[in-house]
């Protein structure tokens, strides 16, 4: 089968010379820069800096696979894994050191705020010119500029100076001509770290529309919903080197497992002391698993298990907890709170550990955040936006042998034929 991305032992190597970054710090008179010249021009004689001074630093190394023609790939790791270097290469930014990288078909790219545009030339005229610089010939560019301005929401601007436009309106802009050009492979680098929520959101159903009908896209993120809903493989960075290359979901169990080991315990139970400007009732929140350990996640619908310490400085009458589940986009997946129960306190007096319960968590897999508050139905009395973050991840529930794929909630039914 022919490829669309081709990676063979691609390695980059970075060299780090610690003498020269030392001299650049603090005052320098010019009896030091002349020594710095003669000094130079002799370690170059005799073949480079001092044994010790440079030191060779592999960002990225025997990295090898294949990305097939229509494949939504996903690339994930660590900061510092050598997620964007990979990007950069197979863009043509830098050159690796060793092995090879080969796209096939127009490649589109959107690595950083802007690239490619010119800041004296204005938002229309950047259109073109990062459409040509893209391999795209004007005809295409004319028959998607409407849309690629609408889009972008600078229409108002759409004649002024890139250099009068803010960070958000050029990464916009950018981001509307990679994704509505006639483009065969898509590489993607973070866009959906950057601007505001609704464009985020935009960003993230036109990559949806890309990605169905039918280009090839690499996609580097961090947002692990966006992974998981937008691709079908992920491949593991750690250290430079492929870790491992998969089902997205097994890649993905995969790398939290690993962000758990290195992040430790303490991470999974919160403690919300000194908020200024709080009623500093709410004192700590831990998700629990099964077992009654501490963890910051739970598997597809298992029990959802979290306890609360709560330290009133007065007596509150029919007091209200409310739990609010978050996306990484802010946006509210699920709400519970004890009016909606038939066993809570009339009265919160001391010191009280309380614990909420849901047998069979509807929530689909995906990273979220917790907001809690108290207060009573008149009033809010203490809350915290972003508790704690926690992971649902993917496990067998239906008897189908698969996970859950798509949608924010998953729920069990009854079904039958009536009639």
């Amino acid at each position: 089968m022919t490829f669309a991305i081709k990676i063979e032992n691609l390695a980059k190597r970075f060299r780090i010379n610690h003498a020269e970054a030392n001299r650049r710090g603090g005052y320098r008179t010019l009896r030091d820069s002349l020594a710095q010249a003669v000094s130079t021009t002799w370690q170059n004689i005799r073949g480079g800096a001092a044994l010790g001074d440079v030191e060779d630093f592999w960002a990225l190394r025997d990295v090898s696979f294949e990305v097939q023609p229509g494949d939504v790939v996903g690339v994930i790791g660590r900061n510092g894994a050598g997620k964007s270097t990979l990007l950069k290469i197979l863009t043509r930014v830098t050159e690796p050191t060793l092995g090879s990288a080969m796209i096939r078909g127009r490649v589109g790219s959107l690595l950083e705020v802007g690239t490619g545009f010119h800041p004296e030339l204005t938002g229309r005229e950047n259109v073109f010119l990062n459409g040509s610089i893209l391999g795209m010939a004007r005809s295409e560019i004319n028959r998607n500029y409407d849309q690629i301005v609408e889009f972008s929401g600078v229409e108002k601007f759409i004649d002024t100076p890139i250099k009068r436009y803010s960070s958000g309106m050029k990464v916009r802009l950018a981001f509307a001509i990679a994704a509505h050009l006639d483009l065969e492979v898509m590489l993607v680098d973070e866009v959906l770290a950057v601007g505001d929520v609704d464009f985020q959101r935009k960003c993230l159903q036109r990559l949806r529309d890309v990605t169905r009908s039918g280009r090839t896209v690499l996609f580097v993120s961090h947002n692990m919903p966006a992974i998981e809903s937008l691709c079908d493989r992920a491949v593991l960075l750690a250290n430079g080197k492929v870790d491992a290359i998969g089902d997205v979901d097994e890649i993905l169990n995969r790398y939290h497992q690993q962000n758990r080991v290195q992040d430790g315990p303490d991470r999974c139970i919160r403690t919300l002391t000194n908020r200024p400007g709080s009623g500093n009732i709410l004192k700590q929140v831990v998700l629990l698993d099964p077992s009654g350990a501490a963890t910051d996640h739970l598997l597809l619908g298992r029990e959802f298990r979290l306890r609360m310490v709560l330290e009133p400085n007065r007596v509150i009458h029919n007091p209200v907890i409310f739990i609010g589940i978050d996306d990484p986009l802010g946006q509210r997946v699920l709400s519970i709170n004890t009016p909606l129960t038939d066993s809570w306190v009339q009265t919160l007096v001391d010191r009280t550990e309380v614990e909420c319960r849901i047998p069979d968590f509807p929530v689909a897999p995906g990273e979220y955040w917790l907001k809690i508050a108290l207060g009573t139905n008149h009033e809010t009395i203490d809350a915290v936006d972003q508790a704690l973050l926690f992971r649902v991840e993917n496990a067998e529930m239906f008897d189908e042998g698969r996970g859950f794929h798509r949608g924010s909630c998953v729920a069990r039914s009854r079904w039958s034929v009536v009639g």
